[in-house]
Parts: structure tokens; sequence; C-alpha cells
């Protein structure tokens, strides 16, 4: 996906990020969203992410300059079909509020689309409003709560 940033004739691009060249670049951004993980923590994590099908998509902005990062994974259940799920989408800090979330989540739109999948869904925290709102204008419907239940905090 293309689209020109309007300060500039050079187009914007979104592409999945693979080589550890992207990783290196898309790491702090990413700890903006994950800062309880250090480089090497993350490092690991998605080496093992990846095997289980995670994938990375960064998006540029016109100066070649990753601005946004969205992880994710294909996946299917009885209650969405054949899906994608959105762990980690990031726009960093200084560059939030310029279109580039919404380019990344329309190009993932896309790339679902054209694998068969029949939906998009993520979470977000419940303290996230500006995110929530961002979300819903993107067509996006708030429709269940996650819970989680932490093995290490209730040993039984």
């Amino acid at each position: 996906m293309t689209d020109h940033d309007s300060d500039h004739d050079r187009p914007a691009t979104v592409r999945e990020l693979t080589s550890e060249t992207d990783l290196r670049e898309a790491f702090p951004i990413l700890r903006e969203l994950r800062a309880h993980l250090d480089r090497d923590e993350m490092s690991a994590l998605y080496e093992q992410m990846r095997e289980e099908g995670y994938r990375l998509f960064g998006r540029h902005d016109a100066d070649s300059e990753l601005v946004a990062v969205a992880g994710l994974s294909v996946g299917t259940n009885f209650y969405l079909g054949r899906h994608v799920f959105v762990y980690d989408l990031v726009t960093t800090a200084e560059r939030r509020s310029e279109g580039h979330g919404k380019a990344l989540l329309t190009h993932i739109h896309e790339w679902a689309a054209d694998r068969d999948c029949e939906t998009v869904e993520l979470e977000s925290g419940l303290w996230r409003d500006e995110a929530h709102r961002f979300y819903e204008e993107l067509g996006y419907e708030k429709y269940c709560y996650s819970f989680k239940y932490d093995l290490a905090e209730n040993d039984t």
C-alpha cells in the first residue's frame, strides 16, 4: 500500500518487516507500547512468535522513516471464523494523529481480505479511551471484554 504524505512527493508505504535491520528499527517503536520488555526479551519472544505465525508490518513515511508498526497473526475459531488478530499496533509518539495508524490498519484489512479472512480483531486496554475512539471511527465494534488468569500469581 502506498499513499502520499501531504508534505512530500514520495509515497508513504506499508510493508512487512522481516530483516534484522527492520527489527532493530521497529524495536524502539514497539517499546513505546511494550515498555516492560528489553531488546533481548523482545528478540527472543519475536523468534518464538514468528514460528507461531506472527507477522510484523511497518508504515514508512515519505522520507522512508519507520513511524508505525503492527504485529498480527492469522487464526481460525468458532466465533470469528478465519481472522487476523492484531497484537501490537503503535505509532511513535511524535508522529501520532498524522494518519499512519489508519493507513497501517487499512493495509491490514486489505491483507486479511486477500487471505480469505472474515474479520480483523484487536484488544485495547480499558484505560485507552483515545485509542478506542480511533478504532470505533474506523468501524471497529466494541463487543466483548477480554479476561486473563495469571498462573504465576494464582498458584493452586
